[in-house]
């Protein structure tokens, strides 16, 4: 639209018809009243008619171009030089600079997940109690313990890593301490190599090699005391059954988890010596790669359990994730997120189910209303649910979510929203995405009523799929394609949906509102969803907008609290496996820059 409005001459198209403002920014004022009524602006009145007559095209090329499917001809610029790689790459399926998977001469051959190391970076608290020394890979029978077994090769009496199972016990210690305020970034699908390519492209320079880095928000080591390290992510298994009815499991009786540093690498950034075991594909090793629920439940209930879990170990039994535990103690909890509202990373900070695919449940649980794990007593609920899932609709997903789905919306049953909201008599002010209206102040609005009235906050938005819009390298909204989907947008997807940074900000306003405490799990889930495509442009967009949420917890903290009351913890879940071969080629210069060694 900008192309278009600095093509328009405000003497030529007065305010009656279209002027630079309105087409901009008001819908209603597509409509042909007047062309230059009464003004003598130096046309004759014929050319006057053909201008505007060229602006009605233009409007039409840009609402049936790009944002309808097309891919736009303006791009492959410099000043978008990762939209031309990532084009060009998917076009050809190679590329001299990076590849994803263990085949450097195919661009996108893996689009699934890695047994890769995954950094953690802390803020207010250290990690001095779980890595080196006091790490559980050199202790033989803490490993017994995790995976229910001695897992082959996983001993390491010289492993500074640690598990992410600690995680969980991190939050826990942090509330001992007596830390108020704790905040849980989890960038789902975020590797040491996808901060690495997203600090590049943002400094413009290849800055590091090693350690954590510098360039991003959370990698500014001025802040609130930070440390760094890195953990194990293998979950317990990938073999087990369930049935979403009965909430029963069958497991096998050994684990297949497990994680060698001889193969696998001792800290995040060095390369594996084997093409196939960081991928679970070692014939000789094959240490199972875990899925988003089996991680989340190590990350927010301390233990190793099957892929597709949602808070219930490899018997089926529930456990109690660390939120529901400080809702006891009295904070209030909340969750927030970049895709749907009760996927896994989002359902594991509360909910329990032997299968991570049955949202609508998963949704009751986190919002306090009876489901498939809770018939009798349902859980009292989040006290701030904002995310994914507005426009998710399927007449009929019960091989999925069981013979209890409502058709209709995927994540929420229509009736369950009605149930919750204030103006029906439940606890939740909801805000959803709304036609032609700015979600950010949707949003923002609700946030403060919430606050103001004492009630509790959910948020529901996003495009089709059900996640929000991926913003791309440059901060723009148009992705190009990836290995098996390319997302197209229109105006009001944009401006209908608020940002992950608005979501953060409208979460601590309600939360803050409780002088006990509260705990807050915010997830930049786009960046699993730009991997697993093989796409880097969306890859460090969705970083990029996730370090903008970041800041929004930073400046919260030091303008309204303090590192002695506050704990923050960035990490991700699991990785994938991006291999930067020239990352040079991510500044869009020419030459070497020269690399430094990372802090």
């Amino acid at each position: 639209m900008k192309y278009i409005a600095s093509m328009i001459d405000a003497q030529i198209c007065t305010e009656e018809f279209l002027s630079p403002s309105t087409l901009l920014t008001d819908k209603n004022s597509w409509r042909p009243t007047s062309v230059c009524a009464g003004h003598a602006c130096g046309h004759s009145i014929a050319m006057k008619i053909l201008t505007c007559m060229g602006v009605f095209l233009l409007v039409f090329v840009f609402f049936t171009g790009p944002l309808a499917g097309q891919e736009p001809a303006t791009h492959g610029t410099a000043e978008d030089h990762v939209r031309r790689l990532q084009l060009q790459a998917t076009e050809s399926n190679f590329a001299n600079w990076a590849h994803w998977g263990r085949q450097p001469d195919n661009y996108g051959s893996w689009t699934s997940h890695s047994n890769r190391l995954i950094p953690v970076y802390t803020f207010g608290v250290t990690l001095d109690r779980y890595q080196g020394g006091n790490s559980c890979y050199r202790d033989e029978a803490r490993l017994k313990e995790l995976y229910g077994g001695l897992p082959a090769e996983t001993l390491n009496l010289q492993a500074e890593y640690f598990d992410q199972t600690d995680i969980y016990d991190l939050q826990r210690q942090a509330f001992k301490a007596g830390k108020r305020h704790m905040i849980v970034f989890v960038f789902d699908g975020m590797d040491w190599q996808t901060i690495q390519a997203a600090a590049i492209y943002k400094q413009q320079a290849v800055r590091y090699s090693r350690g954590a880095g510098t360039g991003l928000a959370f990698q500014d080591d001025t802040i609130g005391r930070r440390d760094f390290g890195s953990f194990v992510t293998s979950p317990h298994n990938d073999c087990s059954k369930w049935d979403v009815d009965a909430q029963t499991v069958v497991c096998p009786d050994r684990p297949n988890g497990g994680y060698s540093a001889a193969y696998g690498g001792s800290n995040p950034w060095q390369p594996s010596v084997s093409d196939t075991y960081l991928l679970g594909e070692f014939k000789g090793l094959p240490h199972e790669v875990t899925d988003s629920a089996a991680s989340a439940t190590s990350l927010f209930s301390g233990i190793k359990t099957f892929n597709g879990a949602i808070n219930v170990d490899i018997a089926g039994q529930q456990v109690i994730p660390v939120a529901r535990q400080l809702q006891d103690h009295g904070f209030s909890v909340g969750v927030v997120s970049s895709v749907q509202l009760s996927h896994a990373t989002c359902a594991c900070a509360y909910a329990n189910n032997v299968t991570r695919d049955d949202y609508q449940d998963l949704t009751r649980d986190m919002v306090g209303l009876k489901s498939i794990a809770h018939k009798d007593e349902p859980l009292p609920g989040l006290d701030v649910l904002i995310g994914g899932g507005w426009g998710e609709n399927a007449d009929d997903d019960r091989a999925s979510q069981g013979a209890n789905y409502v058709p209709g919306n995927k994540v929420i049953a229509a009736d369950d929203l009605k149930k919750i909201d204030v103006q029906h008599g439940g606890p939740y002010v909801v805000a959803t995405r709304t036609k032609e209206e700015d979600g950010s102040q949707v949003l923002a609005r609700a946030a403060a009523r919430a606050a103001q009235d004492g009630k509790r906050l959910l948020g529901l938005f996003g495009v089709k799929r059900g996640h929000l819009p991926f913003q791309t390298a440059d901060g723009g909204f148009d992705p190009t394609r990836g290995t098996n989907h390319q997302d197209r947008y229109k105006p009001g997807d944009i401006e209908e949906n608020p940002t992950l940074a608005e979501m953060t900000s409208a979460a601590l306003e309600v939360l803050q509102t409780n002088e006990k405490g509260f705990w807050l799990l915010v997830e930049a889930g786009d960046v699993d969803w730009a991997n697993h495509k093989n796409n880097i442009d969306d890859s460090i967009g969705a970083v990029l907008s996730g370090e903008a949420a970041f800041q929004v917890v930073v400046d919260w903290v030091e303008e309204n609290s303090s590192w002695d009351d506050a704990a923050v913890i960035v990490t991700a879940d699991h990785g994938h496996y991006l291999v930067l071969k020239d990352p040079q080629v991510l500044t869009g210069k020419q030459g070497n820059d020269g690399v430094e060694s990372g802090k």
